[in-house]
């Protein structure tokens, strides 16, 4: 499999993560009148597809380690139980995730659940392998809670006359986020130990778990959808028009090549899983980028809520900065 041997390669591939991930959900912006639980069906159809792909083409090629089907068939039980839980985890924390997009925009829903993901991730990383100059690691981590003490301000004062949404959008990206955080350290250790799988075959067994997860839960959010509106029918999902469900797996397939580059920079010996996921997770600057300039999530905000929209991202960059050459200190 291909596995970059330098730090400026693994660089590159944990910044491919981070726009990955900070902008599949315009996919989802992209089919207006598609219910997000439809949607999603076909987001998870791209997930496996993407990483089927990868695995047969970077996952094959190169000289180190294994190839991606030695790697399926050589790996533990252990190990992709441990890859099939972080899968389940991440798939719940993703739905309310998608949610609170549908709820509060993705200017939102992104930096606070993701923000929160980053931090709770970050720790926890850094806790099974210790990696990075500690210092410039946790101070960047700082930075980022700044930065979504901000964009939370911000967003005060654009839903000020939709207090009870409001607080909805927010809480449900809390808990989105502290799912998120949480499903990386189960992907870390599955790659970790003896008859572990490289990275290319974890997202397959990861991408996995989404799916057997997805199945109960989304059609529980179909029953029961957060945002309120009336339950969601597959009879809705096979009207759908073709362009919406080509969209929903090219946002799969887009958080995919994420999760492959992420988790390939993670082996990295100079990089480490907490380093790797906080930069991939930088995707809240990202996908902020995408709903202010592109989508004008607060175009009739007041002027105060585009000034802390600017720290908010300010205090992103320094901090992921800090994140990026913590490595290079350590």
């Amino acid at each position: 499999m291909y596995q970059p041997e330098v730090y400026w390669v693994s660089l590159l591939f944990m910044l491919v993560s981070m726009l990955c991930w900070g902008s599949w959900a315009n996919t989802l912006k992209l089919c207006p009148g598609y219910r997000f639980q439809l949607f999603y069906w076909d987001y998870v159809i791209g997930l496996i597809a993407g990483a089927a792909v990868w695995g047969f083409t970077l996952g094959s090629l190169g000289s180190t380690g294994n190839s991606f089907l030695m790697d399926m068939r050589q790996s533990s039980a252990h190990s992709i139980v441990l890859a099939v839980i972080g899968g389940a985890i991440f798939n719940v924390a993703n739905l309310l995730l998608v949610a609170a997009i549908d709820i509060a925009g993705l200017a939102v829903a992104f930096p606070i659940g993701i923000g929160l993901a980053l931090i709770i991730g970050a720790v926890s990383s850094y806790v099974i392998a210790p990696k990075g100059n500690s210092l410039l690691l946790f101070g960047g981590i700082a930075l980022v809670i700044a930065a979504i003490i901000f964009d939370a301000m911000a967003y005060r004062l654009r839903e000020s006359g939709r207090q009870a949404m409001s607080r909805r959008g927010i809480v449900i990206s809390l808990i989105a986020g502290a799912l998120m955080g949480c499903f990386y350290p189960f992907v870390s250790k599955a790659m970790s130990g003896e008859n572990a799988p490289g990275p290319y075959a974890a997202v397959l067994f990861f991408a996995l778990g989404v799916a057997i997860c997805a199945i109960p839960v989304n059609f529980l959010l179909m029953r029961m959808p957060l945002d309120g509106s009336a339950p969601a029918s597959m009879t809705a999902y096979f009207q759908a028009p073709m362009l919406w469900h080509v969209c929903g797996i090219l946002g799969g397939a887009i958080w995919c090549t994420g999760a492959v580059t992420n988790f390939v920079a993670s082996q990295a010996h100079i990089v480490g899983p907490a380093v790797s996921y906080s930069i991939g997770q930088g995707a809240t600057m990202i996908s902020a980028c995408w709903g202010v300039f592109v989508w004008r999530e607060f175009s009739r905000a007041p002027s105060r809520a585009n000034a802390y929209l600017t720290w908010m991202f300010i205090l992103f960059l320094c901090g992921l900065t800090a994140v990026a050459v913590a490595p290079l200190f350590s």
